[in-house]
């Protein structure tokens, strides 16, 4: 009787195993590389992404909702990728090992319901000086190299984890942080490159330019000297007057030509709404304009910010009750997804 029984368990764990492994197998998404200007997926299908930006994990975390609910509701709004802003001072309060569990839930819970994940090294200012625009956003050139290491190695062979975005916001602040040539910055955005790649990196590196990740004028004579990576631009409405277009297209979307873009910070406010501040304000023009800009350039976004607390809001509440660009970009995404 007791062999039997021990029979019965051990083939109950062998079934769960199994059943656990299968579920991992069927949920598995395709390897997204880079082939001319267009993300590709292992079968050689053109995948344009179209996502949202989640708040620091850290944040999500103790506000109770870095949970499946969190992903599956993005899920439901049309988005097949969210992008993960990791701030230097939340790693290290942490720590590596802690946070990497942080990360591991959310990649999980992106992979059941079948999102690609974005992990973003969430500082602004200068690297190159490490001089920067708030404390939250303070780190080292050796940390910022550590943790892509770190990031490389940890999900080398994980393919949800689709990009690794480099450096969120590069700016000088007009001097108030230094300085730092395009030249400088190319040699530090190639030595990430290099260190991800050489600990088995597969995520796709994403590359931003100046004047908090807006201005991409400089790659048209110096482009990054690295293959299979793509480019950043965060054209928030107030980058730019009105009418957008030919300014977007001069600014950074010329490089949609030759190399794939992603708008990894998309996003608006209305000049009545909570947390309205440069250089979000505006209304359903500026969200009308960047999804047919992008839709007809065949360029990638993620929108700022599904949490209720980080301005410019998609949500007031985690009832997930819609703010007014919430409203937009929702029915933008599930048009998309159809």
């Amino acid at each position: 009787m007791k062999k039997i029984l021990v029979r019965s368990v051990t083939l109950c764990i062998i079934l769960f195993v199994l059943g656990t492994v299968n579920a991992q197998t069927t949920n598995r998404l395709s390897q997204v590389s880079v082939k001319g200007n267009k993300f590709m997926t292992a079968n050689g299908e053109v995948i344009i992404f179209r996502g949202l930006d989640a708040s620091d994990p850290d944040k999500l975390s103790k506000d109770g909702h870095w949970n499946k609910e969190y992903f599956e509701t993005a899920k439901s709004w049309g988005a097949n990728i969210i992008r993960f802003p990791v701030h230097p001072v939340s790693w290290r309060n942490h720590g590596k090992d802690e946070y990497i569990k942080l990360l591991d839930k959310g990649v999980q819970w992106a992979t059941e319901v079948g999102l690609y994940v974005i992990i973003d090294w969430h500082s602004i200012g200068n690297l190159h000086s490490e001089m920067y625009q708030n404390p939250m956003y303070e780190t080292t050139t050796k940390e910022t190299f550590e943790f892509w290491r770190t990031m490389a190695q940890h999900f080398k062979d994980n393919t949800t984890v689709a990009c690794f975005e480099l450096f969120n916001e590069p700016t000088v602040q007009g001097g108030q942080l230094g300085v730092c040539n395009w030249q400088e910055w190319k040699q530090l955005n190639e030595e990430m490159i290099t260190i991800i790649r050489a600990n088995g990196g597969k995520a796709i590196p994403l590359v931003a330019g100046f004047n908090w990740a807006y201005d991409l004028t400089p790659v048209a004579k110096e482009p990054i000297d690295a293959r299979n990576i793509a480019y950043v631009s965060h054209p928030y409405p107030m980058k730019r007057d009105k009418p957008w277009a030919a300014k977007w297209t001069a600014d950074w979307g010329f490089v949609a030509k030759n190399y794939p873009v992603i708008l990894t910070e998309i996003g608006f406010a209305g000049a009545e709404e909570r947390g309205a501040h440069v250089p979000v304000i505006s209304d359903e023009s500026y969200g009308e304009a960047i999804t047919n800009y992008c839709n007809e350039a065949g360029i990638s976004y993620t929108v700022w910010c599904f949490d209720p607390q980080w301005a410019p809001t998609l949500i007031k509440d985690w009832n997930f009750t819609l703010t007014r660009q919430g409203k937009y970009f929702k029915d933008a995404l599930q048009k998309a997804g159809k």
